[in-house]
């Protein structure tokens, strides 16, 4: 079982998946709302609650970045959750989130095409492996937004401050390729205006639907 919250039109054509965790729901309808605002499309948006971050997220086992806790391999047991909310296959879908969510939708967008477009808000590039992982990997979505706010990498610690250097190196792979990517950088470090970014994430990946 997973739980989920649910936002938006129920009946919409676009469906927006957000893996999420206990502060960002206290944020989510101020998301929404700035969804709203800046795109013209309709959408229903599916919040999936997280119940260990670093655990359920984790594409794979890496030593602790930050803190005491190390990273779980328990993504591929939440991606199927999630996909079994992802069965209509008269709708469109987009996965999205903020930090290691960011980074998990990336990440699933390489395990399966049932995803449009990738919405990656300040996603943590910076995970151990995850740039040889996706040049050694093919993605299997149409469209993918990346951002990293502008101070993220003033960190004393070593591994999150390459950062920077990752998401350029990501965003310039996948441009490439070929493939329909952006990258924005925003104002500020990684714990500001999360709801904010992660709409502006949201709205761009809205824009490259095609109507039905």
């Amino acid at each position: 079982m997973v739980d989920t919250f649910e936002y938006g039109s129920p009946d919409a054509d676009i469906v927006l998946i957000q893996p999420v965790d206990e502060y960002e729901l206290s944020s989510i309808e101020n998301e929404v709302n700035e969804i709203i605002r800046l795109s013209n499309k309709d959408f229903r948006l599916i919040a999936v609650k997280i119940e260990n971050w670093n655990r359920d997220l984790s594409p794979w086992k890496a030593k602790a970045v930050f803190g005491k806790e190390d990273f779980g391999d328990g993504a591929k047991e939440t991606l199927d959750r999630i996909l079994k909310l992802c069965t209509d296959k008269d709708k469109q879908y987009i996965i999205g989130g903020y930090s290691l969510a960011g980074l998990f939708s990336l990440w699933a967008s390489y395990q399966t095409d049932t995803f449009k477009a990738v919405a990656s808000a300040s996603p943590s590039m910076w995970f151990p492996g995850f740039i040889a992982y996706m040049k050694d990997n093919e993605i299997k979505t149409d469209a993918v937004y990346l951002s990293l706010g502008d101070k993220e990498m003033n960190t004393r610690n070593p591994v999150m401050a390459t950062v920077g250097d990752c998401i350029n190196g990501a965003y310039k792979y996948l441009k490439e390729k070929g493939f329909d990517v952006f990258l924005e950088w925003n104002k500020g470090n990684h714990f500001k205006d999360a709801d904010i970014r992660t709409a502006k994430a949201f709205s761009w990946a809205l824009e490259r639907m095609v109507e039905k």
